[in-house]
């Protein structure tokens, strides 16, 4: 099993294009599509099934991790972003996003197309900046 937390030489097109469901997929493109625009890196792989951009390092149980400080991934029933846990202006964007439900770091999206672009790319942007 590939650890999710470690960047990988995946193509990252071949597994947005093997997401089986249709809009999923394509809510996948334009997430890849945001978070490449919003951080000016391209993204990559990270683990089996997290899309990323840029890089957060941080200290967890004792030992330096990193991660993409901003990743997405099509699942089945949703698309999850995972955002920086906390930052100022996040349950304000969250208040007017539209559709979604949250967990620790992560949004859950089931239509890309039923949200507010504009806020999404706000929040995005705003949890880019929080991880420094």
């Amino acid at each position: 099993m590939t650890n999710k937390t470690t960047a990988v030489d995946a193509d990252v097109d071949a597994f947005i294009d093997a997401v089986p469901d249709p809009v999923r997929r394509e809510d996948a493109r334009a997430v890849r599509a945001l978070y490449e625009r919003v951080s000016g890196e391209p993204a990559r792989m990270w683990g089996s099934s997290i899309v990323g951009c840029g890089e957060h390092r941080y200290r967890a149980s004792g030992r330096d991790q990193r991660m993409c400080a901003i990743g997405f991934s099509p699942r089945k029933a949703e698309t999850v972003l995972y955002l920086a846990q906390a930052f100022p202006e996040k349950a304000d964007l969250l208040a007017q996003l539209g559709p979604h439900r949250t967990g620790v770091g992560c949004v859950y999206i089931k239509r890309l197309d039923k949200v507010d672009a504009a806020v999404l790319e706000r929040l995005v942007a705003a949890s880019l900046q929080a991880t420094g």
